[in-house]
C-alpha cells in the first residue's frame, strides 16, 4: 500500500500467497480504491506415501499420534518429508483456498485465476491473463470498491460455507467491509452458512484437496450451484464480466466426486455458526464440518496458552468429554490471535476425539473438530473467559447457538486481576 502511495500508480495487481495475504491485500485495496485485483499464487499438491495422497494437515496429527506411540520415528520421517512436495499454499479448503475462493466470488479476483495450482503450467498463463484485466480496468475507471460491497460480501460468504471453508473468513471477511465503509459483520455471515449448506467434500472436514477441486470443474463450478440454487446474487466482477456469466462457463469433470449440489449436500448444514453466552457475550465462532455433533457439555481444563494445552493432550492430561479452554491468545493476549492447530491436530493424532475446545484465539483452516474461537471479549480485556477455572462445567448448543458456563462469575469478578501481558523485550515491548 505504501508503495502504491508512494509512486502513485494507476492500478495494481496483488500477488499474494497464504492466508492472512489475501484478506490484507484486498484490505489495501479498499482504503486505496484504486483499479486493482487480487492474484493467489496458488495452492500446493498433494505429497505422496505410497498410494496415499497427504497434505499438511497429516504433520500435525502425525506428531500426536508419533507421541501416542501410534506411529514410529520412520513412519513420522516419511510424513514429514512427504506433505510439502513443492511450492504452494496449504492444500486443503484451509485459510488460504477458502479466502482465494472467496475473493473470486466476490469478484476482486479474475474468476477461475485463483483455483490454478502453483506448479501448474497454465498458471503463468492466469499471470498474463491478469496484466490484461487491470490495463481494461485502469482505462474503464473501475476502482476495486466497485467490487467491495454488501452484496458481494454476501456472495463470498456463502462461497465459504459451501465449500466447507475457514472460520478465519468471519474475520477477514468483516475486516475488508470494514476498510470499504460496508456494513457487513458477524451475523451476515452467520445468516450466509444458514442459508448454504457444504457441497464440497474437502478437507479438513472432508476427503480432497484444493488440486482436486480445481480438476473436478473449480469455483466456477461452486459457483454455478449457488447461482442455479438461489444462493447468490448477480454482481461485477474484475474480469469486466457479471459474476453469473463466468459462471455459466463452468466445465464439469465427469464423474468428480469433489462438488454436490444442493438437493444432495455433503452436509445438511453450513460450514460454521456465530453462537453467544456468558462465555462469548460478544460471540464466537464454531466450527462444523468435520462432525454432526449440535451439543457439548463436559468439565473445563484451563490453560494460558497454546503451548501448556499441547504438551497437556501429549502427556495424557486431557482425556475424553474435556472441554479445552486456551485463553490469553487473542489479538491482546497473545499478542497477535495466532492460531490454535498444533492442539486439535495433536488430539487427532492421538485418537482423542470426544472433546471441545474454546478459545480467544483463531483456528487453522486446517483445525478439525468441535472447536468455538474468536471467543470475546478476550481474556486480556477481562472477558468472560479469564473467570473460567479447571471444572467448571461448559455447555456448548449449536442449535441455541450459546456457550455457557455454569459457574458464579459475577462473584469471580470481583477478586479478578488481569494478567501482565506486557513483553519484557523485543518489538512488542516497544
Amino acid at each position: 500500500e505504501l508503495a502504491v502511495e508512494g509512486h502513485q500508480l494507476d492500478g495494481v495487481i496483488c500477488i499474494v500467497g497464504c492466508d492472512k495475504t489475501i484478506p490484507a491485500a484486498a484490505m489495501a485495496l479498499a482504503r486505496m480504491d484504486i483499479p486493482g485485483l487480487v492474484y493467489y499464487g496458488g495452492t500446493i499438491m498433494p505429497g505422496t506415501i505410497g498410494q496415499k495422497e497427504v497434505s499438511v494437515q497429516e504433520i500435525f496429527e502425525a506428531i500426536g499420534a508419533h507421541a501416542a506411540g501410534a506411529l514410529d520415528d520412520a513412519g513420522l520421517k516419511a510424513v514429514e518429508t512427504a506433505v510439502c512436495p513443492g511450492a504452494g499454499a496449504c492444500g486443503g479448503q484451509f485459510t488460504a483456498n477458502t479466502m482465494a475462493m472467496a475473493l473470486s466470488v466476490m469478484g476482486l479476483s479474475p474468476m477461475g485465476a485463483n483455483d490454478v495450482p502453483a506448479v501448474d503450467p497454465a498458471k503463468a498463463a492466469e499471470g498474463e491473463r491478469c496484466g490484461r484485466l487491470i490495463v481494461e480496468r485502469v482505462f474503464a475507471g473501475d476502482s476495486a470498491r466497485k467490487y467491495i460491497t454488501r452484496a458481494s460480501l454476501r456472495n463470498a460468504a456463502v462461497a465459504v460455507s459451501a465449500s466447507g471453508g475457514s472460520t478465519n473468513a468471519v474475520m477477514h471477511l468483516t475486516a475488508i467491509a470494514a476498510e470499504a465503509g460496508v456494513e457487513f459483520g458477524v451475523e451476515d455471515c452467520h445468516q450466509a452458512c444458514v442459508d448454504a449448506p457444504v457441497i464440497c467434500d474437502l478437507k479438513p472436514g472432508g476427503r480432497f484437496l484444493a488440486s482436486h477441486l480445481f480438476a473436478a470443474g473449480g469455483t466456477r463450478l461452486v459457483t454455478q450451484r449457488m447461482a442455479a440454487a438461489g444462493k447468490i446474487i448477480n454482481a461485477p466482477t474484475v474480469s469486466g464480466r457479471s459474476l453469473f456469466a463466468e459462471a455459466a462457463e463452468a466445465e464439469e469433470t465427469p464423474g468428480q466426486q469433489v462438488i454436490a449440489d444442493f438437493n444432495a449436500p455433503v452436509m445438511d448444514r453450513g460450514s460454521y455458526a456465530v453462537i453467544y453466552g456468558d462465555v462469548a457475550p460478544d460471540g464466537a465462532v464454531i466450527k462444523l464440518t468435520g462432525h454432526k455433533v449440535d451439543h457439548f457439555e463436559g468439565p473445563a481444563c484451563v490453560f494460558d496458552s497454546e503451548e501448556d494445552a499441547f504438551h497437556a493432550v501429549q502427556d495424557g492430561s486431557v482425556g475424553e468429554g474435556d472441554v479445552i479452554v486456551i485463553r490469553y491468545e487473542g489479538p491482546k493476549g497473545g499478542p497477535g490471535m495466532r492460531e490454535m492447530l498444533q492442539v486439535t491436530a495433536a488430539l487427532k493424532g492421538r485418537g482423542v476425539h470426544n472433546v471441545a475446545l474454546i478459545t480467544d484465539g483463531r483456528f487453522s483452516g486446517a483445525s478439525y473438530g468441535f472447536v468455538a474461537g474468536h471467543v470475546s471479549p478476550e481474556a486480556a480485556v477481562g472477558g468472560p473467559i479469564a473467570l473460567i477455572r479447571d471444572g467448571d462445567r461448559i455447555a456448548i448448543d449449536v442449535t441455541n447457538r450459546r456457550i455457557d458456563v455454569d459457574a458464579d462469575l459475577a462473584k469471580r469478578r470481583a477478586d479478578f486481576a488481569p494478567r501482565s501481558i506486557r513483553p519484557a523485550h523485543g518489538v512488542f515491548a516497544k
